[in-house]
Parts: C-alpha cells; structure tokens; sequence
C-alpha cells in the first residue's frame, strides 16, 4: 500500500487536545500539513515528514488541509506502556540533550515500511489493549534502531525540576492551561507556585497573565495591523467576545478602535 492511501490512524490511550502534552506522542503526516508552536519556535510538518511531541512541554498546533482533507498517522508512547517496554527489554539510558519539543525524525523507509505494511494490518482487525500494544512495541523497536538515543528521552520518568518562574512565564504566557499545570511544570507545588509568582511579578497569576496577553494584543493590533479574530486564540483567550471585554476593560477603549 502507497502511503497516500492510508487514512488517518489513532494507537494509544486517548489523551486531551489541551495545550499540555501528558505523554509523548508520533506525528506523521499523510496529507496536508502541520504547525506546531511551542513557546518560541514554530516548527512545519509537511506530507511525508514526522515527529515526536515532547511530553511534559506546552506546545500547540494548527492544521493545514489539502484539497478540504488532513491525513495524519499518531502513535501515544505513554508511560505505563513505555515502563512495560523496559522493563520487558532492559533498556538502558544516559542524559537526553536535545532541547526540542517537536523533534524532527528522518523519514526514513522503515518508518514508512512499518505504516504502509503494518497499520493496515492493525486495522483490518478487532482492536485490543493487547493488539494496540503490540503493535505500538513493534514501532518502537523500529524508531530505537533508526535512532538509539530516543531511548534517553522515552525511559526518563523523571518529574520537571525547579526552574526560573519568570523566564518561563515570559515564554509561556499565551498558552491557555490551568495554574496547576504550569505549577507542574516549573517543578513547584500550586501553594508554592503561587507564592513565588506574587514575589516575582507583584500580583496573582490570573491577573498577570490577562494583562501580558493583553500587552501584547494591543502591540500586534497598533503596530503590525492585525484583526482581534487573527490573534485572541493564540494569546490564550478561550473566544473572542471574552478577549473584546478584557481589552476594553483594561485598555478604556476597543480593538476595533485602536485598529481604526
């Protein structure tokens, strides 16, 4: 089978579509294409090309269609699976230096082998925990031989350490997740997180993050022109008459005013 004939495919557990990634996950594209943002760098998919989503990162993407249609083949390596796996096959591990939450992959032919022969094959049959795993082991052992050194990234179950509040959050504002989330994620408890943030910035979380966002709302509609429907879902707004109201409030003047 050509890999333009294969259709969307899903193997793993079900994770949120949130804008934190809880485990990591294979992209590859069939058709269309794929962008992904992560707090500095935007990163493209194109039809034929693959990734792996860093887990434990906050990261988002848009997708592209071909012709009205969008094909993508994802693979979930979890950590209860991934746990398995080692302790299945002893695999061994050292420090993973790659900083990367989209990392790219060679799309090499064992990697499109392994879709165009083996995933029709999982789908043509009942699907079970135990065939699901099956399979998704099977394409692990194909990425390890194509690149070892992902074994130092999947086998770290290490939680995200203490680290700088305020560069991260000046990097990772405009994502919309919970405060226990990013609390999570500079390595402090949500009391703590809390506690560090009033020190830092001199004002809650919530607050900050609304005035931040909405800082920079008001320098992309004054000074690079652009629509409040361009902007407000990719500075953490949740819709757009939301992102209407806090501008007005904090600003004592619409968008569409300062966009005039």
């Amino acid at each position: 089978m050509k890999i333009t004939e294969i259709t969307s495919c899903y193997l793993g557990p079900q994770i949120s579509p949130e804008q934190f990634v809880p485990e990591h996950i294979f992209i590859f594209i069939i058709k269309g294409k794929m962008n992904g943002y992560d707090g500095t760098k935007h990163t493209k998919i194109e039809p034929g090309e693959c990734c792996i989503v860093r887990k434990n990162r906050l990261a988002r993407y848009n997708k592209q269609k071909d012709q009205n249609e969008f094909e993508k083949v994802v693979i979930i390596l979890d950590e209860e699976f991934l746990r398995k796996y080692q302790k299945k096959y002893g695999v061994s591990t050292a420090a993973y230096f790659v900083s990367d939450i989209f990392i790219p992959l060679d799309s090499s032919v064992l990697i499109k082998d392994f879709i165009c022969n083996q995933l029709p094959l999982y789908e043509s049959q009942e699907s079970t925990v135990q065939h699901t795993d099956q399979i998704r082991e099977e394409f692990l052992q194909t990425l390890l031989v194509m690149q070892p050194a992902l074994a130092n990234l999947f086998f770290d179950f290490g939680k995200p350490g203490r680290i700088d509040l305020e560069a991260y959050m000046q990097q990772h504002y405009k994502f919309n997740v919970s405060l226990e989330r990013l609390a999570y994620l500079t390595g402090r408890s949500l009391s703590a997180f809390k506690r560090d943030f009033k020190d830092i910035f001199k004002q809650t979380p919530n607050r900050w993050l609304i005035q931040r966002r909405l800082q920079e709302a008001h320098f992309l509609i004054e000074k690079e022109k652009k629509a409040s429907s361009e902007i407000y879902l990719d500075l953490g707004f949740e819709d757009l008459s939301h992102f209407s109201f806090a501008f007005k409030r904090h600003f004592g003047y619409t968008a569409t005013t300062l966009g005039q």
